[in-house]
């Protein structure tokens, strides 16, 4: 709850902040900062700090994330010039200036050759007022120092690369005929992202190979063989060779790109990762990992939008506060989502993409929703996150639409018909029954049953269309209502279940119900019985697969046996995947590190929809020429592969299958 707590203190402050339409910089505290130090450093007075982060008076926290005003900040740096030179400004005198009618921050840059921020820091007060007609300001006047640039290395074996337009770490890499890793250890102060004109180091003594636009370009990933990539790839170590004629003598190397044919479903032929491809005639789809093809440096405006409803919550009382956030599943919906989307935000900084985010809280209101677009500028926007209802989506999409800012509806479950720049990010529940019942449909040595109940008629009478051989076994009734009971007995399941291979449909929402069969399912395991419950010896073994095409709540009950799930393999379709290994994961990490909890699903879906969104951005013109970019990606618990529908709008048009196996869940492939 201390999480909780602490960050919907933040929220409530950026509330604030993006009301005044100002624009923020985060900062991560490291060890041995203090207050003092950090506003020196972004220029800004420790009021303004404390302002915005109130917790930081009582206690810096190591990883606390403190939140600073952009528009006090002011960087620069020193140009390079062609000539091996550094340039460097000092100021040697001021002009003053006195503002007329019409005059503002970027006019008077423009007229005088500075930039804003120049001007800003030269004049404190603006940095908490407006710039008015007869305001006296001063405009510094710089001279400019030349320094000699001084090289980073006298090894003959090291030469000075000049970056390319459109060079990216691993095609430089491959041109060399090094790996990524061995090109940053070149270059231990490389920026995480190359931009044209940049200088690094490359080995001098390379054979440099070109880069052939007709072929796609794989990157190595750890402990992958020659073996995997055969199944991956569909290509034999021999023809990866005869492709990479140095790999026989260097072997396969984690990070090291090989040229591979182009696959025309993968549409760019730069992939550092196969879309896909065929494997005895059977489609099986690879997720582009968009993180190594960064490509396009511009900033990146995001709108969240999330119904927080923060006019609701008593800041004033803490255990107001927390059962204001136990009862209100909006708050504790969007602090979760918000959450997860803070944490993409900061590994999305560490990959060089530069970012605009600004939040607004919808409080589930259509009316407050047109008043954001009303009263904000969305003309720079990339991309809207949210709102997370359907109604508010619609508002939002249509207000938008003229200027075709796309808007991503996070979780809503059913594609309802909304505008052409709608993108729905959680598959709809008829891709879920599609997936599993074609997946069994392809089994043509099982035999199937049905279990259901009488509110699941419609659902059974779906299986039965697809399984027409399936038996059918129906919840026991009341002899006087005719009503559910919600029970079976094995007696009911003897006359079905035959020896060999059995999968089992059961369609319910009843708790009580789905322990009941489980457990008699469980019993039957590994022999086969008569119908009067003795056992037949000298028969084949009894094999069950138990599957739904509704995993719902029935089946995560407090009297449901994971032990009887584990051990009939059970099957079902899911919008995301469960991570088992808390310690392979490093958002789960990092989120458990700096919230000290670990995620809940909508947490993950915040991170994971967040990093789709914006990486696609950057790695793409714009989000809808995305789709046929990179036809799939996929995050912790989600993978996302966009359609356009007819009726309007995208749609993820893909789903998970998976299954209980040794008492985890993992992928069915």
């Amino acid at each position: 709850m201390k999480k909780i707590i602490y960050i919907l203190s933040l929220i409530l402050v950026f509330s604030c902040v993006t009301a005044k339409a100002q624009n923020y910089v985060t900062h991560k505290v490291k060890s041995g900062e203090t207050i003092p130090a950090l506003a020196k450093k972004y220029n800004v007075s420790v009021s303004d700090i404390y302002e915005l982060n109130p917790d930081s008076k009582r206690e810096l926290r190591l990883n606390s994330i403190l939140i600073i005003p952009r528009k006090k900040v002011v960087t620069s740096s020193p140009k390079k010039d062609g000539k091996g030179f550094i340039e460097r400004k000092e100021v040697i005198g001021y002009k003053q200036h006195k503002v007329k009618r019409k005059e503002t921050l970027y006019s008077l840059s423009k007229k005088y050759g500075i930039t804003e921020d120049e001007i800003t820091k030269n004049n404190t007060f603006l940095y908490d007022n407006n710039l008015r007609k007869g305001d006296r300001i001063q405009i510094p006047i710089y001279s400019k120092v030349r320094t000699v640039e001084k090289t980073t290395s006298t090894n003959d074996n090291i030469v000075s690369y000049v970056v390319k337009p459109k060079e990216g770490k691993w095609r430089i890499a491959y041109k060399y005929g090094i790996t990524v890793s061995e090109l940053e250890k070149l270059n231990p102060n490389m920026n995480a992202v190359l931009q044209p004109g940049d200088k690094i180091n490359v080995p001098s003594n390379s054979t440099i190979k070109t880069i052939d636009e007709k072929y796609s370009y794989y990157s190595v990933l750890p402990k992958e063989g020659f073996y995997r990539l055969k199944v991956k790839l569909n290509l034999t170590k021999e023809e990866l060779e005869e492709l990479n004629p140095n790999l026989s003598q260097s072997g396969l190397k984690e990070g090291m790109v090989l040229k591979v044919p182009f696959n025309s479903n993968a549409e760019n032929p730069n992939s550092t990762v196969i879309d896909s491809t065929m494997v005895n005639g059977a489609e099986l789809e690879f997720a582009t990992d968009l993180s190594k093809r960064i490509i396009d440096t511009s900033e990146k405006h995001i709108a969240l939008m999330l119904p927080f409803r923060l006019n609701k919550v008593n800041i004033d009382s803490i255990d107001d506060t927390k059962e204001q956030i136990k009862k209100d599943r909006y708050l504790s919906t969007s602090l979760d989502f918000y959450t997860g989307a803070m944490v993409a935000f900061e590994t999305l900084k560490e990959l060089g993409v530069n970012l605009k985010v600004d939040v607004y809280d919808t409080k589930n209101m259509e009316s407050q929703v047109g008043s954001i677009v009303r009263n904000n500028d969305f003309s720079t926007v990339n991309a809207v996150i949210g709102p997370l209802m359907a109604k508010n989506v619609n508002e939002v999409a249509l207000a938008l639409k003229n200027d075709n800012i796309p808007v991503i509806s996070p979780i809503i479950k059913k594609n309802v018909k909304l505008g052409d720049n709608v993108f729905h990010a959680r598959p709809d529940e008829q891709l879920l029954t599609n997936k599993i019942i074609n997946f069994f449909k392809a089994d043509t040595t099982s035999h199937f049953v049905i279990i259901s109940d009488s509110k699941n008629t419609a659902r059974s009478g779906l299986l039965k269309t697809h399984f027409k051989n399936a038996a059918f076994v129906s919840s026991r009734k009341d002899k006087k209502t005719e009503e559910d009971e919600f029970y079976i007995i094995e007696e009911d399941l003897l006359k079905v279940i035959k020896p060999g291979n059995n999968v089992v449909f059961l369609e319910t929402k009843n708790e009580g119900y789905v322990s009941n069969v489980t457990s008699i399912l469980n019993s039957m395991l590994g022999k086969r019985k008569d119908e009067d419950g003795n056992v037949i010896e000298d028969i084949e073994e009894t094999k069950i697969i138990l599957a739904t095409t509704d995993k719902n709540r029935a089946f995560e009950g407090e009297e449901i046996s994971n032990y009887h799930l584990s051990n009939l393999k059970f099957h079902f379709p899911t919008v995301a995947k469960t991570y088992n290994d808390v310690s392979e994961n490093s958002f789960a990490t990092r989120y458990k590190k700096t919230f000290k909890e670990t995620p809940n699903k909508f947490a993950v879906r915040g991170y994971d929809v967040t990093m789709d969104v914006v990486l696609r951005l950057v790695t793409s013109q714009d989000l809808y020429t995305s789709i046929n970019d990179t036809p799939l990606t996929e995050y912790v618990e989600n993978k996302f592969a966009y359609k356009k529908k007819s009726f309007g709008g995208y749609f993820n048009d893909t789903a998970y299958l998976v299954k209980y196996d040794d008492l985890k869940i993992i992928e069915v492939k």
